[in-house]
């Protein structure tokens, strides 16, 4: 009998291979909360790689998108920006997100970068792909579920810009240079329902991050 969870098994390994890899590295701090397993790393990026980053988001920058939902939703109102992953010095950064964590090249996403300006967010949302959407079929066949999400900070907004885990009930303020990690799983590989955060609206000022996620098999 088939399991019903696709990439199950997978998810269950990555996250396992994963967690000891971090775990195991003096630089990643843990967030302590059972329900989810997120970590931290300080100063994973330099203010030089940091405002450099931030300059290419600039100049690439469009309106976001989710799947079926498009910017005039108001769902995800920041902009987007692919940042070329043929550019040495975004390949580089790409590489030593995927040193960190452990894990294949092969099975990252290309690094996006993302601007929020004064008033726009992402609201609560989940980094995994729900499987009994229209979509998934496409994403299956692009790499499969989404296991780990990477998330940097390239600087701090004046005010607002928070990434709100809301059904953890805690918020984690920007730090330019500041990278997230989040499994987007539970360890027996199931969806992890408490992995659902949202972007709060900038208040003042603008905010940028990367983001990489990563699937269970190649990216296609």
């Amino acid at each position: 009998m088939s399991d019903p969870v696709p990439d199950r098994q997978a998810l269950a390994r990555l996250g396992t291979q994963v967690r000891a890899r971090l775990a195991a590295d003096p630089a990643v701090h843990r967030i302590e909360d059972a329900r989810i397993e997120l970590f931290a790393v300080g100063d994973f990026l330099t203010g030089d790689e940091c405002a450099r980053l931030v300059a290419m988001i600039d100049a690439a920058a469009r309106p976001s998108s989710l799947h079926q939902l498009d910017y005039a939703s108001g769902f995800r109102t920041s902009f987007s920006a692919d940042l070329d992953p043929r550019n040495p010095f975004v390949a580089g950064i790409s590489a030593r997100i995927d040193a960190l964590l452990g894990v294949r090249p092969a099975i990252g996403e290309p690094v996006q970068g993302q601007r929020y300006l004064a008033g726009q967010e992402f609201r609560p949302h989940n980094d995994w792909f729900y499987t009994s959407e229209s979509y998934w079929p496409g994403e299956a066949r692009r790499g499969g579920q989404r296991s780990w999400t990477a998330m940097a900070y390239l600087n701090a907004p004046e005010a607002g810009g928070a990434t709100a885990f809301t059904l953890l009930g805690f918020q984690i303020e920007p730090e330019p240079g500041v990278l997230l990690l989040w499994n987007n799983a539970l360890p027996d590989g199931r969806p992890n329902e408490a992995t659902l955060h949202a972007g709060l609206p900038v208040v003042s000022g603008a905010k940028y991050i990367i983001t990489k996620w990563y699937r269970t098999r190649h990216w296609r």
